[in-house]
This record gives C-alpha cells, sequence and structure tokens, in this order.
C-alpha cells in the first residue's frame, strides 16, 4: 500500500467517526468555526509535482548500488503533490523497504503529520508509524496515535488514537479508543475501549461501536435526544439507523417516556426512479398514564410522490391516529399538537399539451367531538385550455365528476355533475390590464335524502352564469425628494355578476366560506367548492400606492378597498337576506424603514356597524441573525361565537460573541391568560456548543366519549437539552431554528429582511 493510500484511509476515518442519518437535511450552518492552522508547505517543485519523478534532498548521502541507499541531514522527498522530511531516510532496495527516522513530517493536499518512525514495506504491503501526530487541511479536525499501521489487505489500525476539533492544552472534548481498524474496502471502522471526554475528564465510555468511512451509508446509532415535560416526564431517544440497500433505509427509534412507557417509531423510506415515498409508524402498546385504557396508542402515515410515462403525477398521503388527544399527549414531528384533522388523499394526474384530467380520492380523519365530514371516493376533473385565433380569446372549459360519502348516517351521500365552459379576453400592457370572462355554469346533484334532511331534494340541477370584467391601472413617478426612487398609484376595479338562485335544496359536501381580505375582493367567488355559488351584482374597488427603492425593492405598501353591493337582498340556504350595501373595508399595509425593521399589518372594518372583524399587526426587528425581535397581534371578532385576540413576542438576542437568549411569550388578552412561554440560552463555542430551555404552553385536548382525558393538566411544562460536537459528522451542525421553531406558533421569518 502507498503512504498516500494510507493518507486517504486516515482522513476517513477521522472524518466520520459516527455514521450519519442519510438525508438531505437544510440546516444553517454554524456561526463559530475553529480557526484552522495554515501550515506552510515542506517544499515546492513545479517540474517534479507533474512528473512521476521522485526528487530526495539531503546533505549526505551514501549509495550502495541495488542494495541500499542512506540519506542524512535535512533529509527532503518530493513525489507529485505528497512531500516527506526527516533527519534520516533509508531505501532498502534489496528488501523493498523505506524507513525514516527523527522528526518525520509528512504533507499532501489533505493532511500534515508528524512522526518519530516511518517504515513502508513493498514486499509486504504494509505501512507504520509511531508516535504520530495530524492536522487536517481545511478542517480544524486534529490528534494523535502512538502508532498507525496498514496490512496488506489494505487495513489500517490505529493505537491509543485520538481525535478533536478544539485547540488549547485541554481541549473542550476529545474523542479516545485504544484501538481504531478500518476497511475502506467493506466500508467499515471499529473502535474498541472508545471515551468520550469533556475538558479532560471521561464522560462516556463505549467498548465498541462501528462507523462508515467513506461517503457511504451505513448502519448505526444517531445522536440521542434527551428533554422533559409534564405531559411524558423525561424522554429519551435513541435512533438506529438501517442502511437496508442502496434505494431503501429505515430509522428505528425506541423513545422512552418515564410517565407513559416505551414508544417505537420507524420510518422507512425507498426511491425507485422517479418515485419516492415513506411509511412512518408510531407505537406505543400501553400508556402507564392512561389507566382506565388498555389499548395500544399509534400513528401511521404513507407518503409517496413520483412521476411516470412523462405524462403522469401520483400522489398519496394518508395518516391515521389511535385516538383524537395522540398528538397532544404524546406529539409528533409529522403535525401539530394543534391539529384538528388529519389530511388523506391519493391522486392521480395526466397532463396533456392543452388539458390535465387528475383522479382522486379524499378524506379528512377529524380529531375530537366534531361532525364527520365528507370524504370524495372518487372525484375526477378534466380541464382545457384553447387560444382562438382571433383578438386574443382563450377558450376554457372544465368539468367535474364527484361521490361524496360520509361515516355520519345523518349525512346525505351525494354525485355531483359539474361543467362550466367559458371565454376570456385578457389585455394588458406596463401600463394598464383588462381581463373580461363570460363564463356558463351546469352542475347537476343526485342526493340520498334522510329522513333529517327534508330540505335536499334527490334531483337538483342549477344553471348559472358569470359576468366578470376586472382591469386596473398602473401610474408611477419620482419621488421629488429623491428621483432615484418610484411611487405608484394603482387604482384597479372589478365588475362580478351571478344571477340570484335558491340553492338550500343542495347539501354542503366541500364548501366553506373564504376569508375576506383586501386580495379577497377580487376574487370571483365567495365559496370555496361548487355547492354555493354566490348572488353576486357587485363593483369592487381598492387602491395601492407603492414606493420602490432604485432597485425597484418595495419599501411602503399600503393597499385599501371594498366591495359596493348592487343587490338590496339575496337568497341563502332558503332564506330572503337584506344585503348590505358595502362590505367590510379591507386594508393592507408594509413597511421596511431600512433593512432591518419592518412593519407589516392588514384590518378588515365593519363602516356599518363600526367594529373590527379581522386585523393583524407584526413588527419585526432584524439586526443580525442573533439579533431578532418580532412583535404580532391577532384579533378576530368572531370564531365560532367568540372573539379572539393573541399578543405575542419572540426575540433571540446575542449575549456576547458565545452565549445568545431565546425568548417567547404568548398571551391570550381576550381571557386574560398566557398560551405559551419559553425562555432558552445556547452556548456555542468554536468545536461544540449546548443549548437548554425551559417551556411551557396550554394544551389543546379533545373532548372524547371516553375516559381517556383522565388526569390531565392545563398547561404543559418542561425543560429540554441538546448537546453537540463539532466536527464528528454532519449532524454536528448548531443554529437556533429549532428553538425559534418549538412553540405553538412559530416563527414567521419575514419575506423581506435579509442580512
Amino acid at each position: 500500500m502507498t503512504f498516500s493510500r494510507f493518507i486517504l484511509l486516515l482522513v476517513a476515518s477521522i472524518s466520520t467517526v459516527l455514521p450519519a442519518h442519510a438525508e438531505n437535511e437544510i440546516s444553517t450552518p454554524s456561526t463559530i468555526e475553529c480557526p484552522i492552522p495554515k501550515y506552510t508547505p515542506i517544499a515546492e517543485d513545479a517540474e517534479i509535482e507533474a512528473s512521476n519523478d521522485i526528487k530526495i534532498l539531503s546533505k549526505t548521502a551514501m549509495i550502495e548500488k541495488e542494495q541500499l541507499a542512506l540519506f542524512t541531514g535535512g533529509v527532503t522527498l518530493i513525489n507529485k503533490n505528497e512531500k516527506l522530511i526527516a533527519d534520516e531516510l533509508e531505501i532498502n532496495q534489496a528488501q523493498a523497504i523505506i524507513k525514516a527516522k527523527g522528526d518525520v513530517h509528512f504533507q499532501n493536499a489533505g493532511i500534515d503529520v508528524s512522526a518519530q518512525e516511518f517504515q513502508a514495506s513493498e514486499q509486504s504491503k504494509s505501512t507504520t508509524l509511531e508516535n504520530t501526530s495530524y492536522q487536517l487541511a481545511n478542517n480544524p479536525g486534529h490528534g494523535a496515535a502512538e502508532r498507525i499501521a496498514i496490512n496488506a489487505d489494505g487495513e489500517l489500525t490505529l493505537s491509543a488514537s485520538t481525535f478533536t476539533t478544539c485547540y488549547g492544552e485541554i481541549p473542550d472534548w476529545q474523542l479516545k479508543a485504544s484501538e481504531i481498524r478500518i476497511s475502506a474496502a467493506e466500508n467499515v471502522g471499529e473502535a474498541y475501549n472508545a471515551q468520550f471526554r469533556l475538558f479532560d475528564v471521561p464522560v462516556l465510555y463505549i467498548p465498541y461501536f462501528t462507523f462508515p468511512v467513506t461517503d457511504q451509508r451505513k448502519s448505526g446509532f444517531l445522536n440521542p435526544k434527551i428533554g422533559s415535560s409534564s405531559n411524558s416526564g423525561i424522554e429519551i431517544e435513541t435512533p438506529y439507523y438501517w442502511n437496508i440497500a442502496e434505494n431503501m433505509d429505515a430509522t428505528i427509534t425506541p423513545h422512552y417516556m418515564s410517565k407513559r412507557g416505551l414508544l417505537l417509531a420507524t420510518e422507512f423510506r425507498y426511491l425507485s426512479d422517479l418515485q419516492t415515498g415513506s411509511i412512518d409508524i408510531e407505537y406505543l402498546n400501553k400508556d402507564k398514564e392512561i389507566v382506565s385504557n388498555n389499548d395500544a396508542r399509534y400513528l401511521a402515515r404513507f407518503q409517496h410522490t413520483g412521476t411516470f410515462s412523462e405524462n403522469f403525477r401520483v400522489y398519496a398521503d394518508f395518516t391515521t391516529i389511535s385516538d383524537d388527544n395522540y398528538l397532544t399527549d404524546i406529539g409528533s414531528s409529522h403535525y401539530n399538537a394543534n391539529d384538528a384533522y388529519l389530511y388523506q388523499i391519493g391522486e392521480l394526474s395526466y397532463f396533456g399539451e392543452n388539458w390535465q384530467t387528475t383522479a382522486k380520492v379524499q378524506d379528512f380523519e377529524v380529531l375530537g367531538d366534531h361532525i364527520a365530514g365528507y370524504r370524495t371516493v372518487p372525484q375526477i376533473d378534466v380541464s382545457a385550455e384553447q387560444n382562438l385565433p382571433f383578438a386574443n380569446l382563450i377558450f376554457d372549459v372544465y368539468s367535474e365528476l364527484s361521490r361524496f360519502e360520509s361515516e355520519n348516517p345523518d349525512l346525505a351521500d351525494a354525485n355531483r355533475y359539474h361543467v362550466e365552459a367559458g371565454l376570456t379576453l385578457p389585455l394588458a400592457t406596463p401600463a394598464w390590464f383588462v381581463n373580461s370572462e363570460v363564463r356558463l355554469m351546469q352542475t347537476y346533484y343526485q342526493q340520498d335524502v334522510q329522513d333529517n334532511t327534508p330540505s335536499l331534494e334527490e334531483n337538483v340541477s342549477r344553471t348559472l352564469p358569470k359576468v366578470r370584467v376586472h382591469g386596473g391601472i398602473n401610474f408611477d413617478r419620482q419621488m421629488s425628494f429623491n428621483p432615484e426612487y418610484t411611487q405608484t398609484f394603482e387604482p384597479q376595479l372589478q365588475y362580478l355578476y351571478v344571477p340570484n338562485e335558491d340553492q338550500s335544496m343542495i347539501g354542503l359536501y366541500d364548501t366553506a366560506q373564504l376569508q375576506d381580505d383586501y386580495d379577497g375582493l377580487f376574487r370571483d367567488r365567495r365559496y370555496s367548492g361548487l355547492d354555493r355559488i354566490a348572488h353576486a351584482n357587485q363593483l369592487s374597488w381598492g387602491v395601492t400606492n407603492r414606493i420602490l427603492d432604485p432597485s425597484h425593492q418595495e419599501l411602503m405598501r399600503f393597499s385599501l378597498g371594498q366591495i359596493l353591493y348592487f343587490n338590496e337582498e339575496t337568497t341563502e340556504d332558503n332564506r330572503v337576506i337584506s344585503q348590505t350595501q358595502e362590505s367590510a373595508l379591507a386594508a393592507d399595509v408594509f413597511f421596511q424603514l431600512n433593512r432591518q425593521w419592518q412593519f407589516s399589518g392588514d384590518i378588515q372594518y365593519d363602516t356599518e356597524n363600526s367594529v373590527t372583524n379581522k386585523s393583524q399587526v407584526n413588527v419585526d426587528y432584524h439586526y443580525s441573525e442573533k439579533n431578532i425581535v418580532q412583535l404580532n397581534h391577532r384579533y378576530t371578532r368572531d370564531v365560532s361565537g367568540s372573539s379572539l385576540e393573541q399578543l405575542s413576542l419572540l426575540t433571540n438576542v446575542e449575549i456576547n460573541k458565545d452565549w445568545q437568549f431565546i425568548g417567547r411569550v404568548t398571551q391570550d388578552l381576550q381571557q386574560k391568560r398566557s398560551l405559551e412561554t419559553y425562555a432558552g440560552f445556547q452556548y456555542e463555542s468554536c468545536c461544540w456548543a449546548v443549548q437548554f430551555a425551559f417551556h411551557r404552553h396550554i394544551n389543546s385536548y379533545f373532548e372524547e366519549p371516553s375516559n381517556i382525558n383522565e388526569n390531565r393538566e392545563e398547561f404543559d411544562s418542561g425543560f429540554m437539552i441538546r448537546f453537540i460536537v463539532k466536527g464528528l459528522n454532519k449532524q454536528g451542525q448548531i443554529d437556533t431554528d429549532n428553538m425559534l421553531n418549538s412553540s405553538i406558533f412559530g416563527y414567521k421569518r419575514p419575506y423581506f429582511l435579509n442580512n
């Protein structure tokens, strides 16, 4: 084995001490890195480096032809990009042995090695070094070994070896092992009697473990996680990564909870051509906290996406859980603890040149004491679009066939057939735009009428035309105080007409009212789905004023608009309702003082009743990645008959170059109580880091008919600690994103704030 091959094995061994999960993660790199020593090259010779020749320089030389060569006094050996210096160099040509003694120093593009003795035998294909120390190039990793040996099979053995990325007489952390054996051919390394030391104090002893020595994936344990909460007690996770095959792997994670028991979480992933997917199962055989219920608790999720035959796309996402409070009690990385339903969908789509079709089945597993909704089994839709050869006209058609079923016997199942066709005339220039649309919509329902749904009819046919004209003008001018800045004034109008028709004999299957914000003023519908097509004889107006900097980035925006209704009354669910003359006034504002300060907000104000329907205000200060403040206020006047008002403050403050504080508090102003509190600190040096935090947040339990809600507290609180060693593997990155986002609402990063 050549010495350069030995060096490659050495670099691989100390760069991948622990296995890394084969996962494409997007992570923010550490902002604090250890200084990398810049060692001076031994020698440089462009002619030697460009050829296969070996050059040896020394003060004295004694050569016995074809037998022995002895070089002494500042010996330097140069072979391409490899350089070796020593006090004495002996080449025994008869035995094919090279020996170097006294301050042996080796360099190549990847490493700088010092040793007391070096010997390489061509006959036995072995290399040994005694009393070595090394420094990686372009990497803070360094260490030592009493002896390094490479045998004829290319296996590398390091005796009494160390590795660290910290500097100083006593490194903050260091990995020691009595022996490390490495086989690059088998992509396996074995460590014996390994110690992990903090400040030269052993804190973890591992008699034996294996690790990969190349970029190839390898089975092994990943970094453990430790935490606590009042819901589950002390929590310890020890994930194990299983490299099953080139295109599939699994992560098996025993998750111990002192209050509940041992949960087993498995993640299986696969990849085949353009198809990829995963199967996740979390299983707790018996929850010790729920003494009156011996049923197992679990979560299962299947995800798949892919394309085939160029035009086809398939997508599936199915999740089910054992009980409604699984997410609140135990939690999962797949859903938030406050999610009220689980999404379940399977979809197959075909994309043609001017048309496309999709067939899907869809369901929602509703959590808590709510009326079960509808599932579509299936829904098939076809849409097509064609540019006509005159007047820029576009003809399009959309058709849909849906079957709705429900587990609730009180709800009527139904078939829905819908087709609509229309002509669109889009006209646009940089200064103005006008989009005109004429459409005819035909819908037919077949409904299984129940005794408790007498208002529904078995067969319903609905035909509605729609006329829509939407236009706007873009005015702009240079600002008087600075001609490099531009001010715009953008008025727009939309007229929408849909005739009034009673639709109370039609059930609600996939329809809900849309939000009435500023952008919603210029929609062509008030409801999602097709079960309600609202009567419209209305004019929407809106104006937007912007200020743009010389690079055309938006510094300020203010938008204001409203809908004016021309019809005095409308029919809704067999009721004649008096129509107000105007909708709520909708406003949207954005203001960026500089690259650090930003203000944004929106409001929907009912001018007729002088009340605010909904508002949200955000103030962001983003001085740097380590100095962030975000204040936001949310208000909604009617949420299931109650008003909601919340105030949140989040901050990330750099105390000094090593310490950061992360804090968050959310207050319910209506009920005058705290919703969540979080206070955490992060210490980060160049080679290790630690995060620890206290958290407390309100529990959102769903009412269930069983006694599974017994012994539950209103708030969940606990302590988290996370220790990260930099330089051991790909999991050695650290940032505060996980602390900022570990909450009910999380951190909403402002779009325009950059550093």
